[in-house]
């Protein structure tokens, strides 16, 4: 069988068919057997199951994944890529690679997948907010995701008041994420510069949170973040173009003290300073 952690052989691979690793799309392959089983433990896989794979690179958790689930859609950009992904993997039966970008993929692509699909990844990372974001937004969301992504990203991700963050509120508003493991660079080849994490996100199956306009919701929470030294009435008067005495109005509305911080507000407070703002 073949062995997609072993380095010389993707070498050889790469030598073959005379193509780069190249890092400024975060192509570092996973080369650690150990992590890919906490990946697919992680990930809770039944054999009804339909699992999003991006990124596949060269098919090496593809494999993994393969076995133990229905089927397996791959989305890679990458058209070298893709074509060595089809040499390597034509034995397996139930995977499918998509030539796409991940971020502009359409209703109907998720309406085949199913309602109950599961994503399982190793990010590209200079991608990661953006397809966090673009998943958990969608209607359909996935069942499960669990991904590879930078282990600063993956602290900032779990990070709650008062450490809380933008891309925290935005993960959180949706779902419940949780660092599952911690995977050091040499788990990778070419080892990336940063340390990994392997993060699971169980997105909520109803929205906790009444929200009828996400773009609306950040704004605020943007603005609020935007100066993230000043109090909260200052960056939201900035951000938002209101006076200072209407932000402090708002503030003190919601029960909020104008004083305080973005990054110590929860997101109820967030919510509850949105729909003011909604209705002033």
């Amino acid at each position: 069988m073949i062995d997609l952690t072993d380095t010389d052989l993707i070498r050889r691979i790469l030598r073959e068919y005379q193509v780069f690793a190249q890092k400024k799309l975060g192509q570092h392959f996973l080369v650690d057997k150990e992590t890919l089983r906490q990946i697919v433990a992680a990930a809770g896989l039944k054999p009804t199951d339909s699992v999003l794979e991006i990124g596949p690179g060269l098919g090496t958790l593809t494999r993994v994944l393969a076995p133990k689930v229905k089927k397996v859609v791959a989305v890679e950009k990458d058209y070298q890529m893709i074509k060595i992904f089809r040499s390597l993997n034509r034995d397996l039966s139930n995977v499918k690679i998509v030539e796409a970008n991940a971020l502009t993929l359409q209703p109907s692509f998720f309406r085949q997948l199913g309602r109950t699909y599961k994503l399982v990844a190793n990010l590209p990372y200079y991608l990661t907010s953006a397809i966090l974001r673009f998943f958990l937004q969608r209607k359909i969301r996935p069942a499960m995701m669990v991904v590879m992504v930078q282990q600063e990203v993956a602290e900032r991700i779990v990070a709650t008041p008062p450490a809380a963050n933008l891309l925290a509120i935005a993960v959180q508003l949706y779902g419940q994420p949780e660092i599952i493991a911690e995977v050091p660079r040499h788990s990778f080849w070419p080892a990336p510069q940063v340390d990994s994490a392997i993060l699971k996100i169980t997105p909520y199956r109803t929205d906790p949170y009444p929200i009828d306009d996400d773009a609306a919701f950040f704004r605020v929470v943007k603005a609020g973040f935007g100066e993230r030294r000043k109090q909260l009435h200052n960056s939201l008067a900035n951000g938002l173009h209101l006076s200072l005495s209407e932000a402090k109005q708002i503030l003190a509305d919601c029960g909020i003290q104008s004083t305080r911080r973005a990054q110590t507000l929860t997101i109820p407070e967030w919510l509850k300073l949105y729909q003011a703002i909604q209705q002033s």
